[in-house]
């Protein structure tokens, strides 16, 4: 009976030694495995551990942003600091059991999306069909448009008559001639202005040229 209990413990001993992992070495995946822990807070220990370095107790894993007593509570006894990693005993027994139900319904998913492509492609052909006649008939109607724009408005220019030809010829030439007589108008008036500003000094530089001979004469008679 000894013999039986005592065999019985080191079972349970070795289990609970092969389900210790050590969270200085473990994979994210094997911290995954922990109870309470998830994808982000394991991905926080392994960022915690590259930038502290590695945990020197089992307690320091609280350090961790997001795992408090509560959740080492959980943990305590199946984690440790040192010594080889190991997924818990559980998880082999549990692994193969996703992938195989899994894999039952992978196969009909599978078919029904193919299913449900081949359905969206088919009915999505007739439109991919209808497309570019419908953009070629929009481009054609744009140019339908613009070519009729620019016939009206190049019709007055064809349908003028020879009346109305010698009309538009005469406007542009009175036109022209009014333009020109503008121009000579204004060019006229700047040249009187110059002349008339001009004139003042002309007069006074002659008034002197005068005086001074007047004054040349009469020094002789004195």
């Amino acid at each position: 009976m000894k013999r039986f209990l005592l065999l019985v413990i080191a079972v349970l001993y070795s289990t609970l030694a092969l389900s210790v992992v050590n969270i200085n070495t473990a994979t994210k995946e094997e911290l995954d495995a922990l109870p309470g822990i998830g994808p982000v807070k394991s991905q926080a220990i392994i960022d915690y551990r590259k930038a502290n370095g590695p945990f020197k107790t089992p307690e320091d894993i609280m350090k961790v942003k997001g795992i408090k007593e509560g959740e080492f509570g959980k943990l305590k006894g199946e984690i440790s600091v040192s010594g080889p990693t190991s997924a818990p005993a559980a998880a082999p027994a549990k692994s193969p059991a996703p992938p195989a139900s899994t894999a039952a319904k992978s196969e009909p998913t599978k078919e029904d999306k193919k299913a449900a492509a081949a359905k969206e492609e088919k009915a999505a052909a007739p439109a991919k069909a209808m497309a570019p006649p419908q953009e070629e008939k929009a481009a054609k109607d744009d140019k339908k448009a613009a070519a009729a724009k620019e016939e009206k408005a190049a019709a007055p220019a064809k349908a003028m008559t020879p009346k109305e030809e010698k009309a538009a010829k005469d406007k542009a030439a009175k036109e022209e001639k009014a333009a020109k007589d503008k121009a000579a108008k204004e060019e006229k008036a700047t040249k009187d202005k110059a002349a008339k500003e001009e004139r003042p000094t002309k007069d006074k530089a002659t008034k002197d040229t005068k005086a001074a001979k007047d004054a040349k004469d009469e020094a002789p008679k004195k």
